[in-house]
């Protein structure tokens, strides 16, 4: 959680919502990571899970990602929770809630619906304090 953090905290840097996520392999051997780049790349779906799905998936020359983990530093929303779902992730590992946008543990439950594909392990509220923290400073300075 620590390198994603640290894409979080590059993200806000560049002026984007400071979300930071990675994929680890087998042992926890870093495959791919990336921060938000939804404002520099002019798509809305250049949120950091789906960044890094598709860095690692072309680091492992598959679309599947059996056998990996995602770590990310907020609740996953619906659109990166399908392609988790898609990706085949082993375990997602998220630090804050989100309670607006959050489609894990808030608004749709994406991995409980009959209609998912695959649901991956999920682990909440790891660095949380520190994710929850910048995201907290972030918007306090632009508001």
């Amino acid at each position: 959680m620590d390198l994603a953090l640290k894409e979080a905290r590059a993200a806000a840097d560049r002026g984007e919502v400071p979300v930071g996520a990675v994929v680890t392999g087998s042992g926890g051997a870093v495959i791919a990571s990336a921060g938000n780049r939804t404002i520099e790349l002019h798509d809305p779906t250049a949120h950091a899970e789906l960044l890094v799905i598709r860095k690692a998936a072309a680091v492992l020359g598959s679309e599947r990602l059996t056998g990996c983990d995602l770590h990310v530093t907020l609740e996953p929303c619906a659109m990166c929770a399908a392609a988790i779902s898609f990706a085949r992730i082993r375990r997602l590992y998220f630090g804050a809630g989100d309670a607006k946008m959050g489609a894990v543990e808030h608004g749709p439950r994406f991995f409980t619906q009959a209609t998912c594909h695959h649901a991956p392990d999920v682990y909440s509220g790891i660095g949380e304090t520190r994710a929850k923290a910048l995201l907290v400073q972030f918007f306090r300075e632009r508001r």
